[in-house]
């Protein structure tokens, strides 16, 4: 799909999506026909447009028990929002765990719908995206997401839209 941070491959099999990869190259099939593949290129749409701001498409994730409790953590912060990697690890009870949240973070198969662009260094700077930093700041800017910082002024904190993926995301 085009979109307006430039090409995503959208990847599904039988179960839901398996992967967002940034640019044109992925190692599975993709689907273009009816299924979560189709469904996520329409609600994929809808966001670019600013017109969704929560995703309902099942999702077919692999990853360590850690990284999902990560990824299901990342889709609670809310639409417009960042939160901290150390404010990540804090939540799941692994206090000191910055680092294995980025990593999560890093190999995340789902970016966008599960918005780990919504992750920011402790100070509300930008770091790390597997699409670049532009697309990163891209993302947040279509959203209108305040900075850590920013939060902390306005007293914003963990207020505002939820973006739960849906109840088939981590069952």
């Amino acid at each position: 799909m085009d979109s307006p941070v430039g090409p995503l491959t959208i990847a599904s099999g039988d179960e839901g999506l398996e992967s967002i990869r940034f640019g044109r190259n992925i190692p599975t099939s993709v689907v273009a026909a009816p299924g979560p593949g189709s469904a996520a290129l329409g609600q994929l749409r809808q966001y670019f447009a600013g017109k969704r701001q929560q995703f309902d498409l099942p999702l077919a994730l692999a990853g360590t028990p850690f990284q999902l409790s990560v990824w299901e953590e990342l889709s609670r912060i809310p639409y417009g929002e960042t939160r901290s990697y150390g404010q990540i690890a804090d939540r799941l009870g692994k206090h000191g765990a910055a680092r294995a949240v980025g990593m999560a973070n890093h190999v995340n198969p789902i970016p966008i719908i599960i918005p780990c662009h919504r992750v920011v260094r402790h100070d509300g700077s930008l770091t790390g995206y597997a699409g670049g930093l532009n697309i990163k700041e891209s993302l947040l800017s279509l959203e209108g997401a305040l900075t850590i910082k920013e939060q902390k002024a306005t007293g914003a904190g963990a207020r505002g839209r939820s973006t739960a993926v849906g109840p088939s995301l981590f069952a």
